[in-house]
């Protein structure tokens, strides 16, 4: 296996081509940006002669001057590799289709013409000072002999790095292995790997891919791309890095962040339960894992891969399994401390709300515990919000105007957002801000219809962060912007309790 494994991202390219996604201008921008923070080594920034809507944006990446080397794909036509050029990019890379029913039911190319092509276009991109990679689409439906033929034409006509794609996934693991190698032991060129997920194969695929010599893994951030996606990066590059102990230039910590931008921008959300990135990553709620995680995080966690490694956060979540350490450990985080008797009172609570099919927040427990421990007036609330306003139409900013009482002393801001909710939770953070020491970030909202019909009561639940601990809380009104500030607001007097 090599010493270090490039990353390859194809997010702009073939994540954008996933049913329904198209990112905008600046969009594309701030990926890009984001991707060269990450310390993506390769960013496919586009097919150029697709449109004149993708010719620009991969010019307007390549003028952004980032580290990351800049790449766009074209056919193994003149046309395609000049619009690529005149774009300014690092790296053309050249296709054609190799399979026996690619070639008869798209190209009508045969194998020798395929051959002859990609030869030419491998010395025509080299001719104009741009490094060349080279794929055989649907290489693991070609036929081995007549593929390893192709890839030793496309690297005698100057191919800096030979791309075997799993194009329609599915080839699996084994079998991955054993054509890299054979591939790895006939070139001299380095190996790139391109697997997409039809049969939930393409990290592992791409994991075997490198184990046989492949030094480049190409991936999409949160999986996206064609059908059911490319290999998702943060999984391909922990794989790389905590169990193959593979060096790659990822800045690991960034990973979470990068997800999330990414879910932002395409509209897909993440699974609660995808690896690394997902809310329920690290997430514990059986009393046994939780009491496990609280004294050990190895106990119940790879060990080899912690939150702190990919920008995460662990959470002890409240629910059916939760054990007496799990609300124990929350407990302590404000400073109460029950009796062994209040302690199982409250567990009970908890397991009969969850029960009910609610999710319990950190602010329903603390409900519960104020009431079993009669230590309903201990705290006082920090903030008490007086009168809410918004503003918001086709023509206008929504603005949300905010009188609040914080700590005794009344306090009014006037903030603008995306939204009404937007405006009204900026409003508050900012009457917040110089009581609290900094800023309480959002960091989880869904909201809820309880009842039906258009007056439905809305039941919103925030999660917000501050230096690293996260409460959760619950608003319901029949106004969603009430209702949002209201969960928010409870969260923040947790955060602010002594």
């Amino acid at each position: 296996m090599p010493k270090i494994v490039e990353v390859f991202d194809t997010t702009l390219r073939d994540g954008e081509q996933t049913p329904g996604i198209a990112f905008t201008r600046e969009q594309k921008r701030a990926i890009a940006m984001q991707l060269d923070r990450l310390g993506v080594d390769i960013i496919e920034a586009g097919f150029p002669i697709s449109s004149t809507r993708d010719s620009e944006a991969v010019k307007l990446i390549c003028d952004l001057g980032l580290s990351s080397q800049i790449c766009g794909l074209a056919r193994l036509l003149t046309k395609d590799i000049d619009a690529c050029i005149d774009c300014g990019v690092d790296m053309v890379h050249i296709f054609a289709p190799t399979s026996v029913i690619q070639r008869e039911h798209t190209t009508k190319m045969s194998e020798d013409e395929v051959k002859e092509q990609a030869y030419k276009m491998a010395q025509y991109v080299k001719a104009n000072g741009c490094l060349c990679m080279f794929s055989a689409m649907d290489a693991t439906r070609t036929d081995s002999d007549y593929l390893i033929d192709l890839y030793k034409t496309a690297e005698e006509g100057g191919a800096d790095i030979l791309n075997v794609p799993d194009t329609v996934g599915v080839t699996e693991p084994f079998a991955m292995y054993e054509l890299v190698d054979k591939i790895y032991q006939a070139v001299k060129t380095p190996i790139s790997i391109h697997c997409h997920n039809d049969f939930g194969l393409a990290v592992a695929n791409s994991l075997a891919a490198v184990k046989a010599g492949a030094t480049e893994v190409q991936v999409a951030v949160n999986g996206l791309g064609e059908r059911a996606g490319n290999a998702d990066l943060a999984e391909t590059v922990m794989g790389l890095n905590a169990i193959y102990k593979l060096k790659t230039n990822i800045k690991t910590e960034l990973l979470f962040e990068t997800a999330k931008l990414i879910e932002r921008f395409s509209g897909i959300q993440i699974p609660i339960t995808r690896p690394i990135v997902g809310e329920n990553a690290f997430a514990h709620e059986s009393g046994i894992h939780a009491h496990g995680v609280i004294a050990k995080s190895d106990t119940f966690e790879p060990g080899i891969m912690t939150p702190e490694m990919v920008g995460h956060q662990r959470r002890i979540v409240l629910g059916t399994h939760t054990g007496r350490h799990s609300v124990e450990q929350k407990l302590s985080e404000i400073g109460v401390s029950p009796t062994n008797e209040q302690l199982e009172e409250i567990l009970e609570r908890v397991k009969e709300l969850a029960a009910s099919g609610k999710k319990v927040t950190d602010d329903d427990m603390f409900t519960m515990t104020e009431v079993v421990t009669g230590e309903v007036a201990r705290h006082e609330r920090a903030v008490t919000l007086k009168e809410l306003s918004v503003m918001t139409g086709n023509n206008l900013i929504p603005t949300a105007s905010l009188k609040a009482v914080v700590r005794g002393k009344e306090c009014m801001s006037a903030q603008m957002g995306i939204g009404p909710v937007d405006a009204a939770i900026h409003a508050v953070q900012e009457i917040i801000r110089g009581e609290i020491g900094g800023d309480v970030k959002l960091k989880d909202f869904r909201i809820e219809a309880i009842t039906g019909g258009s007056d439905a009561l809305a039941e919103v639940i925030v999660g917000v962060e501050k230096g690293g601990r996260t409460v959760t809380a619950r608003g319901v009104r029949e106004d969603i912007v009430m209702a949002s500030v209201e969960a928010f607001i409870n969260a923040v007097n947790r955060l602010m309790q002594e």
